[in-house]
């Protein structure tokens, strides 16, 4: 079957300029993935750019192969390689020297080691806030099979946000998500980590993928019953013909409305909401807009969203 023709609005700018030129070369010196790079991200270039904040680049940790196979994303599967313990430095190398003040973590799942990756990535956050604690650090976690051990370990490494994505609605876990994965099974991580802590919770969905908008309202209402703070949508896109298939091209007025109903009926902190918005979409821009510009930190600022007063 012939693939779907996109809308222009879909139409993308291939990255160019000179700080975007920078953070690749350097990236390649120090032998660095990143999810941007490697999962296509069609807002690389606008990321990487920063012009009118802090920038965002998210780091792909321990290695380019997964253990999962999730009919949606274009990272390989299986061929698991040892991790690189040179790694955790050598990104915290790279985020110094590329300048960014905003830093988003995230990597393959890890089900071959005996801590699915957690302790690779709390070595990977400490070194980055020991060379300049000032840095915010978003990082983008596996569900660990939900072993709150190895939730536990990510939340004492301080990051300043922990995302975890539920991916589309409870119906649609499988066939878009690897059947390790589960909704509940995601939901009680992002619910650790909001009862254990004060960071800030994240989390992302593509529609396009078969979702009915009941579905979506019900997942939002799931969502902030576990105290979610940020959410994004995007559209999904199909990497190739052997992945899954787009069920709709959702038209950006629709997206408008998923984000204002997110944030006004909801209470998100903020919704990140359109066709080319992926889960790390102009993090640190909107995170230092929604709370930081406001004057507060960020522990004042995850208090007063926990008391429901942001």
């Amino acid at each position: 079957m012939s693939r779907t023709r996109k809308p222009d609005w879909l139409k993308m700018r291939p990255p160019s300029g000179q700080r975007y030129t920078h953070i690749k070369e350097t990236l390649r010196e120090r032998d660095l993935h990143t999810v941007c790079e490697e999962a296509n991200c069609p807002n690389l270039g606008e990321c990487w750019s920063g012009q009118d904040g802090p920038g965002t680049a998210t780091f792909m940790l321990m290695g380019d192969r997964c253990s999962r196979g999730c009919n949606f994303c274009d990272v390989q599967t299986g061929g698991m390689e040892p991790l690189d313990r040179d790694e955790p430095a050598n990104v915290a190398s790279a985020v110094a020297e590329i300048g960014l003040d905003y830093v988003v973590l995230t990597s393959v799942d890890r089900d071959d080691l005996s801590d699915q990756g957690a302790g690779h990535f709390a070595e990977t956050i400490r070194e980055i806030k020991r060379r300049d604690e000032d840095i915010l650090v978003e990082v983008l976690v596996p569900d660990f099979r939900g072993d709150p051990a190895c939730v536990r370990e990510i939340i004492e490494a301080a990051p300043d946000v922990i995302a975890h994505n539920v991916e589309t609605v409870e119906r649609l876990q499988w066939p878009v998500r690897d059947r390790r994965a589960g909704y509940e099974q995601s939901l009680g991580v992002l619910d650790q980590v909001s009862r254990e802590s004060d960071v800030f919770t994240k989390t992302s969905l593509m529609l396009g993928v078969g979702e009915y908008d009941h579905e979506v309202y019900q997942t939002m209402s799931d969502l902030r019953e576990v105290d979610v703070d940020v959410l994004t949508f995007g559209q999904y896109l199909q990497p190739s013909r052997s992945h899954l298939e787009v069920s709709e091209f959702v038209h950006p007025d629709k997206f408008d409305t998923w984000g204002q109903v997110a944030e006004r009926e909801f209470d998100f902190l903020y919704c990140a909401s359109g066709p080319m918005v992926r889960s790390s979409y102009k993090a640190g821009e909107l995170f230092v807009d929604a709370v930081l510009r406001e004057g507060q930190s960020v522990e004042s600022a995850r208090r007063a969203a926990r008391a429901g007063t942001r």
